[in-house]
């Protein structure tokens, strides 16, 4: 039976294996927030969400959370002694951003949104690389639409104005066909 479990969460984490234009996506919308000294910035860092039933939005996941991107004002503080680290944290971002692959449906991310507002993050961003588009959420229901129409991506929320052109720059001819 542990076998089947195992195997089970395999498939799952095969299936929402990211694309290149995922990741190149996701490293942008990161580097260029990391910029900005008042962000402290991570990719995929494990949210303990233990406090809630993930069933209830419809998730798989059991225990934990792992947005593309976290961005937080005050971060978690590190453990700096030699060989410790944080594999789970419980402290929640104030911005929790999710990229569409091409495995993932929007439902699916939806649903981690609805999650992730009940755990209290203060803004969440949905950016479909296949459209060049963002939607920024402050609330569920509220989200406003981006897309390369648009110069920036604005988050009222969390006081964010992203040239949306850095967002899905693709750098390399090579990566545009």
């Amino acid at each position: 039976m542990t076998d089947l479990i195992e195997l089970d969460e395999v498939l799952e984490e095969k299936k929402d294996m990211p694309s290149i234009k995922h990741s190149l996506v996701q490293t942008n919308i990161a580097g260029t927030l990391f910029s900005d000294e008042r962000f402290t910035t991570f990719i995929e860092l494990s949210l303990d969400a233990t406090s809630i039933d993930l069933s209830q939005f419809g998730l798989k996941a059991k225990d934990e959370l792992v947005p593309d991107v976290c961005i937080y004002l005050n971060p978690p503080p590190l453990d700096e002694k030699l060989g410790s680290d944080m594999v789970r944290v419980s402290q929640y971002p104030d911005l929790a951003i999710e990229v569409l692959s091409p495995s993932q449906t929007i439902n699916e991310l939806i649903k981690k949104i609805e999650a992730y507002f009940a755990l209290n993050v203060k803004s969440c961003w949905l950016a479909i690389p296949s459209l060049d588009e963002v939607r920024v959420f402050s609330q569920l229901q509220k989200y406003k639409t981006f897309d390369m129409n648009d110069i920036e991506v604005i988050d009222e929320v969390m006081d964010i104005h992203l040239p949306i052109q850095k967002m899905f720059r693709r750098r390399s001819k090579a990566l545009v066909n």
